[in-house]
């Protein structure tokens, strides 16, 4: 009898342990782990991930269906193993995932992970959470894969060169990547530093315009009917206006309140004309006006897109001992060595029927007193036009055919001027002198056929070649007036990029807007802004 009495007894207490178990296990699965602190332990509870599965959450979850086969290799290359469950839980890396991707706005990303509310439950402690542990570890997953496309790789490259970048395509494994984040998640602050730079400063500037957003700074500015322009000495309200705006955006230290035009303003005016590509004058018109009434949203929606096109450039470009940044909407050539500005040039580029293009490449040699190679184009359209009417016109242009084609000798009526910089191009782009100076006072500067016509040409080659004991300044300046091509190798290849930014932060911090002149912003925001950019 006692053993039958024993016997009942373990079999009532076998009945309430597999009872606790089963519904442990069902809290499992319906728990919240940040609000439980609810342990993971695979020895305990199998998390079961394979194709199966994967697809059954991709039913479930349809709106991030599209990251379904990057998802799938995330686990092949982990054969089907649990990537954010330890037996202590979620891993601390998980942690600064979703920290990453609430911040994406700051980075310039104008882009919201689908089901983010699904993912607020896994880590907000004040709420409650349904999520089974699979639905966690594959949300998770996706949330990665959403954060890994928009940071590390951006847009698809098709939809860029779509909008006239040439660039190389990024060749990027998720789950290599995933591997090395998980080995060291400060992998995940340190590509910080692996951008180009004026991704960083771009950035900045975005905080203080969304601060000015926020505060309600940036008041219509409304022009006196009677005033055609304004100028030194004028009095009016709308001055008054300027004047606050100018102190909003920086251009003057304060807002004095006065609606006199006095010498305070004029240099708030000046350095505003300075930052937006016009000519530095005193006077303020109504084209003026009318750029400094712009929306600050679309300020910032130009700040945003131009942060994008920063992630497109391989950041050892500003790793280099020296470099050359040709920017086409501010025409502008920027020459730095040892991250210190030597030169700063303006520039002519290509109108709207002769784009430049934008691409990367290394300059290889200098040509002194170079021949102007004429493109065929341009002679088939131009030359041969010119030689039907006028039979002397290639003598009296110092032209001649050479191998059949048409050649310009070097001399004053060459546009090429006195050297040109040479690097590999598809389209036979490279920067040259110009003997037209007074043409790079104007505003709007796309004239040329494609190549880039660089005003301070001379000194930049005396910059480039500043060490290099073969080519002194006496030789250099020689090679330049003698009036027979003379080519100079460089021992070590100059990185430049020619770049399109409609905005751009210099180094005191300052940030320039300019005309969009290949009418690129746009469509880039359509790409970047619209919900299925990944």
């Amino acid at each position: 009898m006692k053993n039958v009495v024993l016997y009942i007894a373990l079999l009532l207490f076998s009945i309430s342990v597999a009872s606790t178990y089963r519904t442990n296990s069902k809290t499992v699965a319906n728990t919240s782990f940040a609000h439980s602190k609810l342990k993971y332990d695979p020895g305990s509870y199998s998390l079961k991930i394979d194709s199966t599965v994967i697809s059954r959450f991709f039913k479930t979850y349809p709106n991030v269906k599209k990251y379904k086969s990057d998802v799938i290799a995330l686990y092949k290359k982990r054969n089907y193993k649990s990537i954010w469950f330890d037996n202590q839980g979620i891993i601390e890396f998980a942690n600064l995932l979703y920290s990453k991707v609430n911040q994406l706005e700051d980075d310039g990303l104008q882009s919201r992970f689908t089901y983010k509310e699904k993912a607020d439950l896994i880590f907000n402690t004040n709420r409650q959470n349904n999520l089974t542990v699979t639905e966690t570890e594959l949300l998770l997953s996706a949330m990665y894969i959403f954060y890994a496309k928009k940071v590390y790789k951006g847009i698809e490259i098709e939809k860029i060169r779509e909008i006239g970048w040439f660039i190389p395509t990024k060749n990027l494994s998720y789950a290599s990547l995933l591997q090395s984040l998980l080995a060291d998640p400060q992998l995940l602050d340190k590509n910080e530093q692996q951008l180009f730079n004026q991704y960083y400063k771009l950035r900045t500037v975005l905080k203080k315009y969304r601060q000015i957003e926020q505060n309600g700074e940036w008041n219509l500015i409304v022009r006196d009917s009677l005033m055609r322009e304004y100028k030194l000495g004028d009095n009016s309200e709308t001055i008054g206006q300027i004047r606050k705006r100018l102190a909003v955006t920086g251009d003057l230290q304060h807002d004095s309140k006065s609606t006199l035009y006095d010498a305070e303003l004029m240099t708030g005016i000046l350095n505003f004309k300075k930052r937006n590509g016009y000519k530095i004058d005193p006077i303020i018109t109504s084209s003026h006006i009318e750029r400094m009434n712009i929306p600050i949203e679309n300020y910032i929606k130009t700040i945003m897109v131009n942060m994008e096109r920063c992630r497109w450039i391989a950041p050892e470009l500003t790793k280099a001992e020296e470099y050359i940044i040709i920017n086409i909407p501010s025409f502008k050539l920027i020459y730095k060595r040892n991250g210190k500005t030597e030169l700063e040039s303006n520039v002519f580029v290509g109108g709207t029927m002769n784009e430049t293009l934008v691409f990367s490449s290394s300059i290889s040699h200098l040509i002194f007193s170079p021949y102007w190679n004429i493109p065929t184009s341009i002679v088939q359209s131009e030359i041969k036009t010119a030689i039907d009417r006028d039979k002397n016109y290639l003598a009296d242009n110092d032209m001649e055919w050479n191998k059949g084609r048409v050649r310009q000798k070097p001399g004053p009526k060459n546009p090429l001027g006195k050297v040109k910089f040479i690097f590999p191009s598809a389209s036979d782009i490279y920067l040259h002198d110009s003997p037209a100076k007074s043409l790079f006072e104007s505003e709007y500067r796309a004239y040329s056929h494609g190549c880039i016509n660089v005003n301070k040409a001379q000194e930049l080659a005396h910059l480039i070649l500043k060490n290099n004991p073969d080519w002194p300044a006496e030789r250099i300046q020689k090679a330049m007036d003698s009036g027979k091509e003379t080519t100079c190798i460089l021992k070590n290849k100059i990185p430049v990029h020619i770049g399109y930014f409609t905005t751009w932060v210099n180094d005191s911090g300052e940030i320039s807007f300019y005309n969009d002149i290949y009418l690129r912003d746009d469509r880039l925001a359509e790409i970047l802004f619209s919900d299925d950019s990944q």
